[in-house]
């Protein structure tokens, strides 16, 4: 037996903004509203989601878990100025100048990389 991956949570302050930014990033939608969460899914709700749960505090720290993306279906520079436009900003942890991925942030500042290679470079191996 083993467990299954229900949910990814993103704690933030204003949880509609990240809601909206993570849905439109991922072509995602808003699957259910309850109280201080706001449940994100794939079209076809599959698992697993991302709860974004009201919280009173700003966030302060490098996340110690983070989503990495691919480009899919255009080059991973378009996506990168795409990404940008939907309002993530870059971000500096540390990765030195050669660094093959993005280091970006969502509206609230949660870390997030953009990899060099798009999901049609990655299939094409």
């Amino acid at each position: 037996m083993s467990s299954q991956l229900a949910a990814i949570a993103i704690d933030a302050t204003r949880p509609k903004v990240v809601a909206d930014f993570w849905c439109a990033v991922l072509g995602w939608r808003v699957v259910e509203e309850d109280g201080d969460v706001i449940s994100i899914a794939p079209q076809d709700e599959t698992r697993p989601s991302i709860d974004v749960i009201a919280v009173p505090e700003a966030k302060t720290v490098k996340n110690r878990l983070h989503f990495d993306l691919r480009a899919d279906g255009e080059s991973t520079a378009d996506e990168l100025e795409r990404l940008l436009g939907l309002g993530a900003q870059r971000k500096d942890v540390g990765q030195g100048p050669d660094a093959s991925w993005v280091v970006l942030a969502d509206p609230e500042g949660n870390e997030f990389c953009l990899l060099s290679r798009s999901v049609q470079d990655v299939d094409q191996k």
